[in-house]
């Protein structure tokens, strides 16, 4: 006999106990009446609720019955049952969930049969998944190309390369659609040689939307992928091609990547200061005492954002064979110790910092570049170093520097995933007289609009991980007080449509890498008096 007979003449109280008790019995006795309750609601919310509860319970312990309910003429039943099968894998369910697929025009019915099959997984499903890769209805699609992912399904890498390459087409590149985000993300989890070479071939993807996530996707990825962004840097690689692929390699930190990074270097691959900035941060990303060799070699290169980059490096994994080459080099004297010293400063290289501080005067030449700093923040990373280094000349040191200052004024926000560029912002901004605020990502820097900051100037990279340089433009056009700010992005972007791109999002105006500290002063002095 049903725990449920004369239920509807039970108190409010009783109903709610009986309903916990067939929830927990999972009696197939109680199914019929349940059925009628949950057909002929009683009305109270939370009787109403406890009823699908419980029957979830007395289906979930009864597969046959779960399935044979597929059939149903009520669609709520039918749609409770598609869930249930899902969330228990029956996989009996599966043939019955295919031809109900197959058969309904409803999109709303054949997302709900998409996500249970999905969970129950099996071969059986994957053609249907496969078939609905390019439906019409984007959950639908999206749902079956994340899945096809899931399966490593090799057959779907034709469909869904077709989808990221429409999308970089003219009249579709502006905008990444959801569809084309999870092509990525599917043909990544593929990893075949064929899906992971499409998907390096995209790296300079049209959409900043889609580089970024393919630039993530290959991160998350790792070493694996090290061996197809090789074949992008060569010396018959785009220059944007290989910045992106150098970005990558440093992203992913696998030592397999620097052979890759220092072959390049050591057989010039590049002229283009860009593009051996992007190599040369990468190697300092990687660390490894192998890279530290090419790293040294970079303190040759007359350009002050690579001497950036390298330092950076460098002060990761500096040790006595480290100390022993600078000290050398900034004894030589002439205009590149002076920029090697400055580089110190500004990239605010501690670990070097204390390893040359003791060496006569080029310690003394050191600790002018420090004092000559307008940044607080340098002065206050270079007072604790002094503090621990101790001594008697350190404490004289720490009395030259001057007093830890608030700049008054403008504002700026600068934002970059590169850390030797953001320090070079601090740098050229202090030194304007602006008070610097900086990020690794728009995610980072819109966090700074969120907590009520205001700038008078944003300067940001166009491609980041986590929120490119596009998306944060937008956020900030729809943000009040940010209409109208100017917003200078920097960028090694050489295709016109990404420059009209930018624009059309809000961007100000550009300043293309490589640029000295006077040109991006003069670009920001345009807009700002």
């Amino acid at each position: 006999m049903s725990s449920l007979t004369g239920f509807r003449d039970q108190s409010f109280l009783d109903k709610i106990s009986i309903l916990n008790e067939v929830s927990m019995g999972k009696d197939i006795e109680d199914l019929e009446d349940l059925l009628d309750l949950f057909k002929n609601p009683i009305g109270d919310t939370s009787v109403d609720y406890m009823v699908v509860t419980a029957l979830n319970g007395v289906l979930s312990s009864d597969e046959k019955s779960a399935v044979d309910l597929l059939s149903c003429d009520n669609e709520k039943i039918r749609v409770l049952c598609i869930r249930l099968c899902g969330e228990f894998k029956f996989a009996t369910a599966t043939p019955f969930l295919v031809s109900l697929a197959e058969k309904t025009d409803d999109s709303d019915l054949l997302f709900e049969v998409i996500v249970s099959l999905s969970k129950i997984g099996g071969d059986e499903s994957v053609s249907l998944f496969r078939s609905n890769i390019t439906n019409d209805d984007d959950l639908v699609a999206s749902m079956c190309i994340e899945v096809v992912g899931t399966f490593k399904d090799e057959e779907s890498i034709g469909a869904l390369s077709d989808i990221v390459t429409r999308n970089n087409e003219d009249a579709y590149y502006e905008i990444c659609d959801l569809t084309t985000w999870k092509a990525v993300e599917a043909l990544t989890s593929i990893g075949s040689s064929a899906s992971l070479s499409f998907i390096v071939d995209n790296l300079h993807h049209r959409n900043p939307t889609v580089r970024r996530v393919v630039t993530d996707c290959l991160t998350d990825l790792g070493a694996p992928a090290v061996p197809y962004l090789q074949k992008v840097i060569t010396p018959d690689a785009e220059k944007d091609d290989m910045i992106l692929a150098a970005n990558v390699l440093g992203f992913i930190g696998d030592k397999s990547g620097l052979e890759v990074l220092m072959d390049a270097l050591d057989k010039k691959y590049s002229t283009d200061s860009s593009v051996n900035y992007a190599i040369y941060e990468a190697i300092g990303s990687i660390g490894t005492m192998k890279g530290v060799i090419s790293l040294i070699d970079g303190l040759d290169v007359d350009d002050e954002l690579i001497t950036l980059a390298v330092l950076t490096g460098l002060d990761r994994q500096v040790n006595p064979g480290v100390i022993k080459k600078m000290t050398e080099m900034i004894s030589q004297g002439g205009s590149q110790a002076g920029k090697i010293i400055r580089a110190v400063v500004t990239a605010k290289a501690l670990n070097i910092f204390a390893g040359l501080y003791n060496e006569g005067k080029i310690g003394r030449f050191m600790m002018n570049a420090v004092v000559a700093s307008k940044d607080p923040e340098v002065r206050t990373a270079f007072r604790e170093k002094l503090t621990e280094i101790g001594g008697d000349e350190a404490t004289v040191d720490i009395a030259r520097l001057p007093d830890i200052e608030e700049i008054a004024g403008k504002r700026a926000l600068a934002v970059d995933d590169s850390k030797s560029m953001l320090a070079l912002y601090r740098s050229i901004l202090t030194s304007n007289g602006y008070e610097p605020s900086i990020a690794e990502n728009g995610q980072e820097a819109y966090a700074f609009v969120e907590q009520g900051d205001e700038f008078d100037v944003v300067i940001t990279d166009m491609n980041m991980p986590v929120m490119d340089g596009m998306e944060l433009v937008e956020k900030l056009r729809f943000t009040d007080g940010f209409e109208k700010i100017p917003i200078i992005m920097v960028t090694t972007e050489s295709e016109t449509s990404q420059m009209e791109l930018a624009r059309k999002t809000g961007v100000t105006d550009f300043i293309t890498k490589p640029f000295t500290p006077d040109q991006l002063k003069a670009k920001i002095a345009e807009y700002v008096s």
